[in-house]
This record gives structure tokens, C-alpha cells and sequence, in this order.
């Protein structure tokens, strides 16, 4: 499939992907756009000239993608498919048209906004890497994962409001910590902030309070992705998660990408999940492959340097989004759109492949060496956290474009 836009093979937006967003240019209010090669796709303005056909078209001049989403996958899916044909290198309808460009805005002159309004936020603890390298730090190295892990997809509910869209600056974290071998806590800025390398789904279509949903049927529920980076604190972590878990550690910032790509773009590309051990409950159990392969990178930068220090894949998780969701809903808990969940952080069996510094740099004893001379145990200030990702096929990629954040000083 190829499309009369012109684009590199490299771009993350081939005809092949076509993921939704909510944009603006310096001429035109928010709108529902999708990504096409280095340009954003007027919806709207080409479904009022009849290019493109779509039931609601004031839902395409929406400030989310809430009641896009909403009106379900047959109308969305066909909207993609319809786009597509659209812009198929065989399809003259606008590719003739002398003023097609009105209708194509350039990425460099569009500013991204968060593509939902986030009703309610879980996350999850799915890698069993990630889990088996924190057990060994904090706990027995023998016996690293807790004995619920092999058992239930471990999560948390997390705080929806605070979760930015990518270019967001964030401020480095305040509050309580304990100090090594000291008997008081103290009070101030975080000395160990970090990134989580991970991927969050959006829920696309709800439930009722006392529903569950299966895993058979998880995937008919969920939307799209983004690049999620959970943004922590793991001093103030360290002090406050018992007995009950993650709070301000967690909960001053989270950074998705801004195009959420759907899962029909990225269906070619799943692939099985590992063996689980032992045997998982029969409302977990699966068949087919529910694991995606998706290649994932993190780069840290600023004035001085570029230094990409991760490269993972999203097919590493041992706790898949279908199962999930399903362990999320089998008590009986409602879904709506516009719900996201994270994966948790993404972490591979080899050391370049763990997605947190807590883990790169093994707890601040093994620091990275950056190439401008510097060394990384966890964030600095100005520091520039770069997370990238997408599915490799033959001569096009799948991908989510950069999730972006800078670190500011504390206030």
C-alpha cells in the first residue's frame, strides 16, 4: 500500500499506520487530525467537502478524541479504512485536486495537545525483568518476585490529572525522603529522579459497574496506544510506598506521546507471549498472540549531548494488555472511555534493555558513562528524556513519533 504523499521509508507515519490526535495551527482551532509522512490530516475540513464521509463531523472539532473514540470501532475503523483509500497512491479524488494542500498541515507548524481527557489511570508492574531486578535490589535476590507476580497482573490506580502530553517541561519533584543511615526524614527536592519506560492503552468502550470483560474479548475495549513515561521519584518512593504503594512519587507527572495508534495498524505485528509458570487461573488464560513487537528506545539529552541508553521491545512483557484489562474487570470494576493504562515499565533480560535508570544504573552503584564526559545514576536538571517507539516491517514502520519531557529544577 503506498500513498501519493511523499514520505521517507523511516517515517512513523506511513499509510499504513493513520493514528488519530488533536491539534492546532496558528490558522485553525482544535481538531481531530491523523498523521500522514510530515503532515496532519484536516478531518473535518475534508469531511465538509466531502472528501471523506463520517456520521458526526462535529465530533471531528472536539478538544479529545473522547466521543471519536466513543462511537465505537465500526465507525472509527471504517473512518481509517475510508482515509486510507483516500489517500491510496491509485485514489485521484484529492490527489488531483490543485488545492490539496489546505488540507495537509505541516507537523512543524502544529502544536499537540493531549489526544483524551483521562477519565481514570491504572498502572501496571507486567515486565518480569523490571520485577525480578527491583526484587533483587530491594529484596532476597533468590526469591526476587513476591508470591502473588506469576499469579495476577500487579497495578495500581494512579492519578489521572497530572498525566501531560509530550513537550510538557516538568518540574523536579518536592517531598518527604530518608537518607542512609539517617533516623528522621527529610524534606526537599528529589536526588533520584527517574524515568519508566513504558506503553499505555486507551479504553474505547465501556462497561457497566459489575461487568467483567474476558480476555477473549479484551482487545473489542481497547482503542489504541501511546508511549507512556511514569515519571518517578524513587527516593520519596522509597519512603512512602509502605504499607500502601506509590503516592507522590508517582502522581507530579506522566508523559504520553500525542498520536494514538490504533490496534488494526498494529495487528501485523503481534507475536506469542512467554510461557507463563505456573498455569495462570482459567479468566486469564489465553490462545493466540496477544504480545506486540514493538521496538523501544530511550535517548537522554541536552546542551552538551545525545545518548540513546535503552533499546527494548515491547513483546518482553510477561503479563499481556488482554490479560490486563480482564484481571482489571473480573471483580467487577467499570470501564470508560477514555480510561488509560501503562504497561509498567519495560525491561528486557539484557542490561541495555532495562527501562529505568534505577535498573541501568543497578540503584546509583553502577553509573552510566555519557559521552560528553558525564556520569547518569538518575536524572539531572535540563535533562531530556526521549522515549521512541514503533514495529519494523518489510519497508515501513508502525510508530508513535517521540515522548518528549524536559526536567526543570525544583520550584
Amino acid at each position: 500500500m503506498k500513498s501519493w504523499i511523499q514520505y521517507e521509508a523511516t517515517t512513523h507515519f506511513p499509510i499504513q499506520n493513520i493514528p488519530f490526535g488533536i491539534y492546532t495551527t496558528p490558522s485553525k482551532s482544535k481538531r481531530v487530525g491523523c498523521a500522514i509522512g510530515n503532515y496532519i490530516l484536516d478531518l473535518a475540513t475534508l469531511v465538509a467537502d466531502k472528501y471523506l464521509e463520517f456520521p458526526r463531523p462535529e465530533v471531528l472539532l472536539q478538544d479529545t478524541l473522547n466521543d471519536f473514540i466513543a462511537l465505537g470501532k465500526d465507525t472509527t475503523s471504517k473512518f481509517r479504512l475510508d482515509i486510507q483509500h483516500l489517500l491510496h497512491i491509485d485514489n485521484h479524488k484529492l490527489q488531483s485536486n490543485s488545492n490539496k494542500v489546505s488540507y495537509l498541515d505541516s507537523m512543524s507548524e502544529a502544536t499537540m495537545y493531549m489526544p483524551v481527557s483521562v477519565k481514570d489511570y491504572t498502572d501496571f508492574y507486567s515486565s518480569i525483568d523490571h520485577a525480578t531486578n527491583v526484587g533483587k535490589m530491594f529484596r532476597d535476590p533468590e526469591n526476587a518476585l513476591l508470591p502473588n507476580w506469576r499469579h495476577l497482573p500487579v497495578g495500581y490506580h494512579g492519578r489521572a490529572s497530572s498525566i501531560v502530553v509530550s513537550g510538557t517541561e516538568v518540574h523536579r519533584p518536592k517531598g518527604q525522603s530518608m537518607p542512609k543511615g539517617a533516623t528522621t526524614p527529610i524534606f526537599g527536592p528529589s536526588q533520584r529522579l527517574d524515568f519508566e519506560l513504558e506503553v499505555a492503552f486507551i479504553v474505547g468502550k465501556p462497561t457497566n459497574l459489575g461487568e467483567s470483560v474476558s480476555v477473549k474479548n479484551a482487545y473489542d475495549h481497547i482503542f489504541g496506544l501511546v508511549l507512556f513515561n511514569d515519571l518517578s521519584a524513587r527516593d520519596i518512593q522509597a519512603w512512602e510506598y509502605v504499607p500502601l504503594g506509590p503516592f507522590l512519587a508517582k502522581n507530579f507527572a506522566s508523559v504520553i506521546s500525542p498520536w494514538v495508534v490504533t490496534l488494526e495498524a498494529l495487528a501485523p505485528f503481534s507475536v506469542p507471549q512467554e510461557p507463563q509458570s505456573p498455569e495462570v487461573l482459567d479468566y486469564l488464560k489465553y490462545e493466540g498472540n496477544y504480545n506486540f513487537d514493538i521496538n523501544l528506545e530511550v535517548i537522554i539529552s541536552n546542551a552538551k549531548l545525545k545518548q540513546s541508553i535503552v533499546q527494548s521491545n515491547f513483546k518482553f512483557m510477561y503479563w499481556s494488555m488482554a490479560q490486563q484489562l480482564a484481571h482489571h474487570t473480573v471483580n467487577g470494576c467499570n470501564l470508560n472511555v477514555g480510561d488509560m493504562m501503562a504497561s509498567g515499565t519495560i525491561s528486557g533480560p539484557e542490561p541495555h534493555q532495562f527501562g529505568s535508570m534505577l535498573e541501568l544504573a543497578w540503584q546509583g552503584t553502577k553509573p552510566l558513562k555519557m559521552n560528553d564526559g558525564t556520569e547518569r545514576t538518575f536524572l539531572l536538571d535540563h535533562d531530556v528524556c526521549t522515549l521512541i517507539g514503533y514495529a519494523q516491517a518489510d519497508g515501513f514502520r508502525i510508530g508513535f513519533g517521540e515522548c518528549t519531557t524536559k526536567i526543570l529544577p525544583a520550584t
